[in-house]
């Protein structure tokens, strides 16, 4: 049979092509999702709307707790790092599984993508089919997370579509690990699956299987993860069969419509009801210093700090529009995002605050309207800009969208509801080499789920216990999660002192890890932080949590250590006075570049991995000097940081306990607060002082070539720097940089 004369697999003859212009022309001209200004299941049949809801999602869910136990890899089976999503015959999402929410948005625009670019006709969709994809361009946020797409039929319809995505620990790049951190482009940050039918009759093609299991470190996890992808898939199929048997096709399928629209509707109310109309805007910043990296071309070897000015304006209707206008130019690293990745990172964090009240699925995306301007780290330009990290900075840029919600929030007097913003999960561990049992490994060592949440409107952040990319964030089981795939041991993991910011209220704490290599051979590690910038900032007065930091001892006298049954450090706890190099003889290496290439470490070498808190909230002045000593008994505060952060004097007494001294603490606070009036001038002040060094490029190099990038890039927010700071148009200093 030729192509072209493949029979329409849409609704009532139709193709899907022309069903998804006819879908988006009707919200076009209605503002309903399918037009649907009125919903006969949700309205007039209530509890049958929720029975369909319930059932269809509790398919997902529990697909997705049976399909995970079939991975071997801790990424999946320990962190859960794996979603189950089923969407309309256009591809919007209709209901998604609980994990790795950030994909309630990416897969839908997978699926647009292959009927955009007329897959129904070549290669066809039929029952049974598989698709897979991985590519950022298509619809993805980086490409460790590897897409399975099955199409749903029902008497000859394509009625859904059925999905599930895992975030895989290799995919064959330059550097190890799941999203690569040394490659320049996207030539050299490993495999990429174009959108693509990959087999039939629900079996894969042995084909694509030797093809992806030759290019990873990780072959036999990524065939298991393959697998618990399909798996869930057909449960979710087996369980929508028995659905539309008893409900009724016409029934599921007005039902899909109007979850989607419900959806969007649930959102503006929540909007309308939660936030306050205006504009907001909270910018963020990142750093890539690869200046001093060996290894990289001179155009990736430079140190780049990333802007994000991210602002939302708030409608009275309840809609929204966001955008990054002003983000600086994509560069030659694997930090760039694509508009799918940054759709999915809102989303994320939109599910758990704000979209958070009905079931999760595009309805939302509906009531938004987003822009990434072209060019810029947000909508690359080149299609050889690399994405493969994009979560770098995607942690950083969007750290502002829980600020803004907060701000809305307390505008409208919802204080539980506030959120100071989210600790970066980084430092990562990246390595390979050959592991204890003498075969090839590739470390992704993801127990930096465990960063600190940001404090809350009326009490303390998380501590150890929260990663925005996954609501459901596990830190994994040292042994059978870490030390059974990486050569390395255990020698503590604890909560790190002082990585929350402080603040009335302190941001949650992270944890720290010592790490000793252990029967390895040509093994490689590398640290993935933010080391040279605040990323989060406080809110309210609070202050920002901490920056990374590198340390390794190299060299030492571990084993030595070890035979002699001796104390060996479980953390490195006080930066400046390191339990670590107090402890381990040896070569140590400390300093602030957290961000590295992959370094090689031999047996008795330690790694220190240490995680980043949230940011604090409230003026730390204005802490219960409580609630101080209880962080001092606990370990959450270095001592000498409970004057200097709070004005409190606390004692020790002979029994280990802290106590305050209440006169002492009064008249410190008294006398910080004097200080702080005294050293404080007026903002015009301020002004008349640093114009004229922003005139003149007195800045990093770094810091002007981010803002000449960002004003070659806009026109509305470039003219509004210059404006601000009264740069002439044609200014010398400020030119805009040059096109990549």
């Amino acid at each position: 049979m030729d192509m072209k004369s493949k029979p329409p697999v849409g609704w009532n003859g139709t193709t899907l092509k022309e069903m998804l212009a006819a879908s988006e022309r009707r919200f076009a001209d209605t503002g309903h999702y399918q037009g649907l200004a009125e919903l006969p299941i949700a309205d007039r049949k209530p509890l049958l709307f929720e029975r369909l809801h319930l059932k269809l999602r509790g398919a997902l869910v529990s697909a997705r707790e049976v399909a995970r136990n079939i991975s071997a890899s801790p990424i999946v089976k320990e962190l859960g790092e794996l979603c189950f999503t089923v969407f309309t015959p256009e591809g919007d999402s209709v209901t998604l599984s609980t994990g790795i929410i950030v994909h309630v948005h990416t897969m839908s625009d997978v699926v647009k993508f292959m009927i955009r670019n007329d897959f129904e006709d070549d290669p066809g969709f039929a029952p049974g089919d598989i698709f897979c994809n991985n590519d950022v361009l298509a619809g993805n946020v980086h490409n460790c997370d590897i897409h399975t797409i099955i199409p749903f039929f029902w008497e000859g319809e394509l009625v859904s579509w059925i999905a599930g995505v895992t975030h895989v620990p290799d995919v064959g790049a330059r550097t190890p690990g799941s999203s690569p951190v040394g490659p320049m482009s996207t030539y050299d940050q490993g495999l990429t699956i174009p959108p693509q039918k990959i087999g039939e009759n629900d079996r894969v093609f042995r084909a694509f299987r030797d093809m992806y299991k030759r290019t990873s470190r990780t072959p036999l996890l990524l065939e298991l993860d393959e697998k618990t992808r399909l798996a869930g898939c057909v449960m979710i199929r087996q369980a929508i069969e028995n659905l539309i048997r008893e409900e009724g096709i016409d029934t599921y399928k007005q039902f899909m419509r109007e979850a989607i629209e419900q959806g969007r509707r649930s959102f503006i109310r929540r909007v309308k009801r939660m936030l306050v109309p205006g504009r907001y805007r909270v910018p963020s910043f990142c750093d890539v210093p690869w200046e001093n990296e060996r290894g990289h071309l001179p155009q990736a070897a430079v140190n780049t700090l990333m802007n994000a000015p991210l602002e939302f304006t708030v409608n009275s209707d309840g809609t929204m529009k966001t955008t990054l206008d002003g983000a600086s130019a994509w560069g030659f690293h694997t930090m760039n995002c694509s508009p799918s990745a940054l759709q999915g990172g809102m989303w994320v964090m939109m599910c758990q605050s704000l979209a958070d009240a009905e079931s999760i699925n595009d309805g939302a995306y509906f009531a938004m309207d987003q822009h990434f301007p072209r060019g810029s780290w947000t909508n690359p330009d080149n299609p050889e800009a690399g994405t493969a990290h994009a979560w770098h900075f995607l942690w950083s840029g969007l750290n502002g969208l829980f600020r803004f919600l907060s701000h809305g929030y307390h505008a409208r007097g919802f204080i539980e509801e506030v959120v100071a913003g989210y600790g970066t999960t980084t430092n990562i561990l990246y390595g390979s080499g050959l592991n204890m049992f003498g075969e090839p490994f590739a470390a992704t060592n993801m127990e930096m789920t465990g960063a600190g949440l940001g404090a809350r409107g009326c009490r303390d952040g998380l501590d150890c216990s929260y990663a925005m990319w996954n609501p459901e964030s596990d830190i994994g089981d040292i042994e059978t999660s870490w030390e059974l795939w990486e050569p390395m041991l255990y020698l503590g993991r604890t909560v790190k002192p002082n990585t929350g910011g402080a603040g009335k209220y302190r941001g949650g704490n992270a944890l720290e890890s010592v790490r000793l290599v252990w029967k390895s051979q040509q093994a490689v590690f590398q640290h993935v932080g933010h080391g040279m910038v605040h990323v989060n900032c406080g809110l309210f007065g609070g202050y920002p949590s901490n920056t990374g930091y590198r340390r390794s001892a190299h060299d030492t006298d571990a084993f030595e250590l070890i035979a002699k049954q001796a104390p060996l450090p479980t953390n490195d706890h006080d930066p400046e006075h390191s339990q670590v190099e107090t402890m381990i003889k040896g070569r140590h290496i400390v300093d602030d570049n957290a961000l590295t290439l992959p370094e090689p470490y031999s047996d008795g070498d330690l790694y220190v991995s240490v995680i980043q808190g949230g940011p604090g909230l409230g003026d730390p002045l204005e802490r219960e000097p409580a609630a101080v000593v209880k962080d001092l008994a606990e370990g959450h505060l270095l001592p000498r940081f409970a004057e200097r952060l709070y004005g409190v004097i606390a004692v020790q007494g002979p029994d280990g306990a802290w106590h305050v001294d209440v006169q002492a603490t009064a008249a410190r606070r008294a006398a910080l607060r004097r200080a702080r009036a005294e050293e404080s001038v007026p903002v015009a002040q301020w002004l008349a002082t640093e114009t004229p060094r922003v005139q003149n490029g007195e800045l990093p190099p770094w810091v002007r070539r981010m803002y000449q990038e960002s004003i070659r890039l806009s026109t509305d927010w470039g003219g509004e720097f210059k404006a601000f700071w009264g740069i002439a148009d044609g200014s010398a200093v400020y030119e805009p940089a040059a096109k990549k």
